[in-house]
C-alpha cells in the first residue's frame, strides 16, 4: 500500500467518525491525543502529497485539549453536587493546673496583709512575711493544689522576696518532727502489708466490736495509757495508733480509696486524734514540750510543777473529756455503721482464716516491740525518737518485708513531710523576727491597761493564748515564743501563780486540736484521707470550745478541792 492511499483512508475514517455520536468523537479525539504523542503531526507534514489530511490531523490535535476541559468541567460539577464531610470543631482543652478560685482567695489574703502597713515595732520583713504565712494557710485551707505543693509555692515566695533566704525556708526540714511523721507513714505501710494490723484489728474487734463507739473507747483509752511512757506524740500517735486504727477501719470496709470512710473511719480517726490532744496534756511526759513549760514555769514564778502535780491536776477534767468527745462526735459527726453485733463472731472467723503468724508478721512485730521500746527508754541511753524510728525501719528493709520503693511510692508521707516542715519554717521565723514577741507584748499592755480583776483578765489571756496557735505549726515553738509573756500577765493580774502555769502548760497540748498542722498527731491522722480539711477544721474549733469549757469550769472546782490556790 502506498503513501498516499493510508493518508487516504486515514482522513476517511476521521470523517466516518465525526458523522457519527458524540461518544464516539471524544473516543477518536482520545486517539488523536495518543497518536501525536507518537508522532503523527510529525507523518503529516511528512506526506506532502495530501495536505487536507495533514491539517485535519493538526486540527484533531487542537481541538482534544478542549475536550477534555469540557470532561474536567463535568467532573468538577459533578463533584460539587457531592456534599463536603462537616468537620466538628475540637473542643477547648480543659484546664489542668490549680483550681483557679480558691488560688484567688490565697492570693487576695496574702495581698490584703501585706498592703497593710506594718504596725508599729513590726519590720516591715516579719510583716510581709505573715502575708505569704497567711496566704499559704489560706491556700492550705481552700487546697488549690496538693498541701504540699502549696506549701512550696509559699516557701518560693518567700524565697523570691527576699523574705527568707534558701537555709532558712528548708531549715525545718532538718527538725525531727515532720521526719518522724514521715517514718511512721513507712512503718505503718509494713503493719498493714503484712497483715499484722489485721489481726490485731480482729482482736479488738473479737473483744470491743459490737459497736463502732466500743472500738473507739478501747482505742482512745489504750492511747491514754501509753500516753505517759511514750513522751513523743508524734510517735505515739504516727507509729502506733495510726496504723491501728487504720487496720482496724479497713477491716471493717471503711476505706477512702474506696468512698466509705463515712462508715465508721472518718468518725473514729477524728475521736482518735481530738482524745490524743488531750492525754498529751494531762501529764508532763506525754509530749517532748511539757518539760519546757515546766521549766519556764520555775524561773517566772519560782515554782517547780512535779509529775504528780501536773497528772493530778489534769486528771479529772482529762477524763471528763476522754469520756464524753467520743460521745460528742457521735452525734455530731455520726459514723454510717453504729452497730454490729455480730462483728466479734467475724472477727474470729476472719482470725481463724489468718492462722499462725508468718514469718513477715513476727519480724513486723519485732520491729514494733524495738521501735517503740526505744520510744519510751531510749532517752536514758542518747536514743532519740527519729533514731528508734530509723531503727525499725531499717530492720523492716533489710529483711524485704517493705522495700524501698513501697516507700517512695507512699505519697502522704512524703506529702505531710514537705507542707509541715514549710509552715514550721515559715512560723519560726515569724518568732525570730520579732512578730510574736511584738504580739504578746501588746496583750500584755492592753490586759495590764484594762485594770480588770484577775478572773476576766485570766479568762482573756487564755484565750488568746490558746487560739494564737493558728499561727504556730508546732507547740514547742509556740511555748518558747509567748509562754512566759501570758504567765507573766497572768501573776502580774492577780491569778494563781500555779494554776496559771499548769493551764497554760495544758493548753499548750489541747490547742493543737483546731487545724491540722498544730501538734504532732495532727499531720498522720489528717494524712490518711479520712475527714476533709474544712471538716477537720470545724469539728477542731467546736471542740475547743468545749475543752476550755472544762478544764475552766470543772477544773477550777477540781483545783480548788485539791487546794491549788
Amino acid at each position: 500500500m502506498t503513501a498516499s492511499a493510508a493518508a487516504t483512508r486515514v482522513a476517511a475514517s476521521a470523517r466516518t467518525v465525526n458523522s457519527g455520536k458524540g461518544s464516539s468523537s471524544r473516543v477518536i479525539s482520545a486517539n488523536a491525543v495518543a497518536n501525536k504523542r507518537n508522532g503523527v503531526g510529525q507523518s503529516a507534514q511528512f506526506f506532502q502529497g495530501d495536505r487536507s489530511t495533514a491539517a485535519e490531523l493538526r486540527q484533531r490535535a487542537v481541538t482534544s485539549p478542549v475536550s477534555r476541559r469540557s470532561v474536567g468541567k463535568r467532573q468538577v460539577a459533578a463533584s460539587a453536587s457531592v456534599p463536603a464531610p462537616v468537620v466538628q470543631a475540637a473542643a477547648p482543652a480543659e484546664w489542668k493546673g490549680a483550681k483557679l478560685k480558691p488560688l484567688g482567695y490565697s492570693v487576695l489574703a496574702g495581698l490584703i496583709i501585706w498592703c497593710i502597713p506594718a504596725p508599729a515595732g513590726v519590720t516591715a520583713q516579719a510583716w510581709h512575711l505573715l502575708a505569704v504565712f497567711v496566704g499559704t494557710i489560706v491556700g492550705i485551707i481552700t487546697n488549690p493544689l496538693p498541701l504540699g505543693a502549696t506549701a512550696l509555692i509559699g516557701l518560693g515566695v518567700s524565697m523570691v522576696t527576699g523574705l527568707l533566704p534558701f537555709s532558712a525556708a528548708f531549715s525545718a526540714f532538718a527538725s525531727e518532727i515532720p521526719w518522724l511523721i514521715a517514718l511512721a507513714f513507712f512503718l505503718a505501710r509494713g503493719f498493714i502489708k503484712t497483715g499484722l494490723g489485721n489481726r490485731i484489728a480482729y482482736m479488738i474487734v473479737s473483744a470491743f466490736g459490737k459497736s463502732t463507739l466500743g472500738l473507739t473507747y478501747s482505742l482512745v483509752f489504750s492511747e491514754a495509757l501509753l500516753a505517759p511512757a511514750i513522751p513523743s506524740l508524734a510517735a505515739r500517735a504516727g507509729g502506733i495508733f495510726l496504723p491501728l486504727t487504720k487496720a482496724l477501719c479497713v477491716a471493717c470496709g471503711s476505706e477512702p480509696d474506696k468512698g466509705t470512710e463515712k462508715k465508721m473511719g472518718a468518725y473514729v480517726m477524728t475521736t482518735v486524734f481530738q482524745t490524743s490532744t488531750v492525754t498529751s496534756g494531762m501529764f508532763i511526759t506525754a509530749m517532748a514540750a511539757n518539760p519546757l513549760s515546766v521549766n519556764l514555769a520555775a524561773a517566772t514564778i519560782g515554782q517547780t510543777i512535779t509529775w504528780g502535780q501536773w497528772a493530778l491536776a489534769a486528771s479529772l477534767p482529762g477524763l471528763v473529756c476522754l469520756i464524753s468527745v467520743p460521745l460528742i462526735l457521735y452525734v455530731l459527726y455520726p459514723p454510717e455503721v453504729k452497730d454490729s453485733p455480730e462483728a466479734p463472731e467475724k472477727a474470729k472467723e476472719e482470725l481463724a482464716k489468718l492462722g499462725p503468724m508468718t514469718g513477715d508478721e513476727k519480724i513486723m512485730a519485732a520491729a514494733l516491740i524495738v521501735t517503740v521500746g526505744l520510744w519510751i527508754f531510749g532517752s536514758s541511753i542518747g536514743v532519740g525518737s527519729v533514731a528508734a524510728a530509723l531503727v525499725g525501719l531499717s530492720t523492716l528493709l533489710i529483711s524485704g518485708v517493705i522495700t524501698w520503693k513501697e516507700c517512695l511510692a507512699e505519697g502522704p508521707a512524703w506529702d505531710t513531710l514537705t507542707w509541715f516542715a514549710a509552715l514550721i519554717a515559715m512560723a519560726s521565723y515569724l518568732n525570730k523576727y520579732g512578730l510574736i514577741p511584738w504580739f504578746s507584748a501588746s496583750v500584755v499592755k492592753v490586759v495590764s491597761a484594762a485594770g480588770l480583776a484577775w478572773q476576766p483578765a485570766f479568762l482573756v489571756v487564755v484565750l488568746l493564748y490558746f487560739y494564737s496557735h493558728y499561727m504556730f505549726a508546732s507547740g514547742a515553738a509556740h511555748i518558747g515564743a509567748m509562754y512566759t509573756a501570758f504567765l507573766s500577765v497572768l501573776v502580774a493580774c492577780g491569778a494563781p501563780p500555779l494554776v496559771s502555769a499548769l493551764v497554760l502548760g495544758i493548753f499548750s497540748n489541747i490547742m493543737g486540736c483546731t487545724t491540722h498542722y498544730g501538734i504532732g498527731s495532727a499531720p498522720p491522722f489528717f494524712g490518711a484521707g479520712y475527714v476533709p480539711l474544712p471538716t477537720w477544721w470545724k469539728i477542731g474549733f467546736g471542740l475547743s470550745v468545749f475543752y476550755i469549757a472544762t478544764f475552766l469550769g470543772i477544773g477550777s472546782v477540781w483545783w480548788k478541792v485539791i487546794g491549788l490556790y
